[in-house]
């Protein structure tokens, strides 16, 4: 993976780290990543890699000069800390967003106009290799820092691209927040099987096992989830009486549509 220069990673929670765990065994060099974490002790297992440290922007060497920068930090602390990094987007870096509300004319405003930027807009499944990201870039961005910023992603799961920014508020109210929804859903079946009179124990495993699992043959399967869904469907069955509730008008479908819809809603306003 040859960026063409130093990478520095802006933030190394659990978004950051899960990247940088994915960049390192696609055979990212330790030795071109630099690390901006007020807090070293989490990063003792990639320092002893060979990826710098530094607490701050400040305490960055001063001929240092990244090809690329990635903001992993948290939205609401983006804004104070951007401006440290104006430099370097004067020095020739690209920067690499997964903030989840920036927009790129923020950053812009920020580093410059002429900074080629690239958002975009992960979920926690990268941790464990199975990420959704989306991708949008400026017209700065060019086919190189693209394609590098994709494979950057493509490290921790699959990804895909748009052209239109204001989709990335949809792409975040769907795999953005969809493992949550995903989790939810583990919580309501475990508590119909109680209702049902499964012990809470065994309610528990068997939605969670069930959903770990069913996510599985999504993943490795060739047939559209509908066909799946259906595969499991037997005529006349116990499967088809529930899915009469949950297909129902008034039923699944039209909840998460309100759902997203309302996610999507708050993602602007945040933007």
């Amino acid at each position: 993976m040859n960026l063409g220069g130093p990478l520095l990673l802006v933030g190394c929670g659990k978004m950051g780290g899960a990247l940088l765990e994915g960049w390192l065994s696609q055979g990212l060099s330790p030795a071109e990543v630099w690390i901006v974490e007020p807090h070293a002790d989490p990063l003792q297992g990639f320092i002893a890699q060979g990826v710098h440290h530094a607490a701050d922007a400040a305490a960055l060497p001063a001929d240092f000069k990244p090809a690329l920068i990635v903001f992993a930090v948290k939205p609401q602390m983006l804004a104070d800390a951007l401006p440290a990094y104006k430099d370097f987007a004067a020095k020739g870096a690209a920067a690499l967003s997964i903030a989840a509300g920036w927009r790129i004319a923020g950053f812009e405003k920020v580093l410059g106009e002429t900074t080629p930027v690239v958002r975009a807009m992960p979920n926690t499944p990268a941790a464990v290799g199975r990420g959704m990201t989306v991708l949008v870039a400026n017209d700065r961005a060019d086919a190189k820092l693209r394609d590098i910023c994709g494979a950057l992603l493509a490290a921790v799961g699959e990804t895909a691209w748009v052209d239109d920014e204001g989709l990335i508020d949809a792409v975040t109210a769907v795999s953005g927040g969809g493992p949550a929804y995903v989790f939810l859903l583990i919580e309501c079946l475990a508590k119909a099987g109680v209702a049902a009179g499964l012990p809470e124990d065994l309610a528990m495993q068997c939605a969670r096992v069930t959903v770990a699992g069913a996510g599985e043959l999504v993943h490795i399967a060739s047939e559209p989830a509908s066909k799946l869904r259906e595969n499991v469907t037997s005529p006349a069955g116990t499967t088809l009486e529930a899915l009469k509730i949950l297909m129902a008008e008034d039923g699944l479908q039209p909840l998460m549509t309100r759902a997203i819809a309302a996610a999507t809603k708050r993602s602007r306003e945040l933007g």
